[in-house]
C-alpha cells in the first residue's frame, strides 16, 4: 500500500482539452471550434494572437497547485505539440520536467486520443510504481471517470482539474477532490462577457436560483450531527464531510476567504462559535 506520510504524485495532463477549455471560458462557448481553423493556419494574425494571449494557460499555478499534495513522481501533458496554440507552452512544461506525449489527430476534427493514452500510462504507472498516493487528473472529459475509479480502487487519492463551466460532473463526483482551474492560486479569473439575447435572463435567473451550496451545508451538518450525536461540530469535519459530498466544492470559488466566511454567509442555514481555539459550527435554530 501507498505510504501516505510520505506522499508521492503523478500528474497526468490532458493539454489539448484543457487549452480548448480555458480558450472557450474566456472568449465563450463554442469560441475554439469558432476559431480552430483560423488558430492552425494563422495564429500570428493579430487578432487570433490576442485572443490566444487572453487564454494562455499558467502551467506553473498547475503544477505548484500539485506539488502541494506531495513530491512530485512524473508529470506528463499529453497534446499535439506541433500544433502552434499548443508549441508555445513547450518550453515552460519542459523547464518544469514535464514529459511531452506527442498526439496525432487521425483528422483535422477527430479526438486526438488523449484519454486513451493518458488513461492506459496512468494505470501502467501506478502498478509500476507502487508508492504513488495520489493522481492528479487536469481534464474536464467524462472520458476520465473509469480512470478516476480504477485509481480509487487501486488505493490512491485522486485529484481532478478542469476549467469550469467545462468539466463533467460526473468526473468531478468520481475524484476524492476536485478543484477548478480558475480557482488555482496565481490563476487570473477571466472577464465574462454577458451573453447577449436570449441567454441574459437565463444568467440572471441562475443567480437568483437557490445557493445549492447553502444545501450542501446543511446536509453536511445534519449528517455530522447525526454521527456525533451532538449539535456543536468542528468546522474542519464538516468542511471534510462536505468535500466528500461534493469533490468540487471551494469556498474561495464561492467568493469566501475561509471556510468560517462561507458559513457565516449563510445564516439561515448555520451559525459560528469562534470563541474558542477550534472553530464550532451547528445548524441555525430554525433548521434544527
Amino acid at each position: 500500500m501507498p505510504d501516505l506520510q510520505n506522499a508521492r504524485v503523478a500528474v497526468y495532463l490532458d493539454f489539448d482539452n484543457i487549452v480548448m477549455s480555458w480558450y472557450d471560458r474566456v472568449h465563450g462557448r463554442n469560441s475554439y471550434s469558432r476559431d480552430r481553423q483560423k488558430i492552425s493556419e494563422h495564429p500570428t494574425d493579430p487578432e487570433i494572437a490576442e485572443r490566444l494571449a487572453a487564454a494562455t494557460i499558467d502551467v506553473g499555478a498547475i503544477i505548484d497547485y500539485a506539488t502541494s499534495f506531495g513530491t512530485l513522481v512524473l508529470t506528463r501533458a499529453y497534446a499535439d505539440w506541433s500544433s502552434p496554440v499548443n508549441a508555445i507552452y513547450r518550453s515552460q512544461l519542459v523547464a518544469r520536467a514535464v514529459d511531452l506525449v506527442q498526439l496525432f489527430p487521425a483528422a483535422a476534427y477527430a479526438k486526438n486520443g488523449a484519454d486513451i493514452r493518458l488513461a492506459v500510462d496512468a494505470v501502467e504507472d501506478m502498478f509500476r510504481l507502487p508508492d504513488l498516493t495520489h493522481v492528479v487528473i487536469v481534464a474536464g472529459d467524462s472520458d476520465y471517470v473509469p480512470l478516476a475509479q480504477r485509481c480509487k480502487r487501486l488505493g490512491r487519492f485522486v485529484v481532478g482539474v478542469g476549467v469550469a463551466g467545462s468539466t463533467a460532473k460526473s468526473l468531478a463526483a468520481a475524484c476524492d477532490q476536485f478543484d477548478a482551474y480558475d480557482a488555482l492560486p496565481g490563476v487570473a479569473r477571466p472577464v465574462i462577457a454577458e451573453t447577449k439575447g436570449a441567454a441574459a435572463p437565463r444568467t440572471r435567473a441562475r443567480k437568483a436560483a437557490t445557493d445549492p451550496s447553502a444545501d450542501l451545508l446543511e446536509r453536511a451538518l445534519r449528517l455530522e450531527s447525526d454521527k456525533e450525536d451532538a449539535d456543536w461540530q468542528h468546522a474542519s469535519a464538516v468542511k471534510s464531510l462536505i468535500k466528500r459530498l461534493d469533490p468540487s466544492f471551494s469556498e474561495k470559488a464561492l467568493g469566501h476567504k475561509s471556510f468560517s466566511d462561507f458559513v457565516k454567509a449563510h445564516p439561515a442555514v448555520a451559525e459560528v462559535d469562534e470563541s474558542g481555539n477550534i472553530v464550532l459550527i451547528r445548524l441555525a435554530p430554525s433548521r434544527r
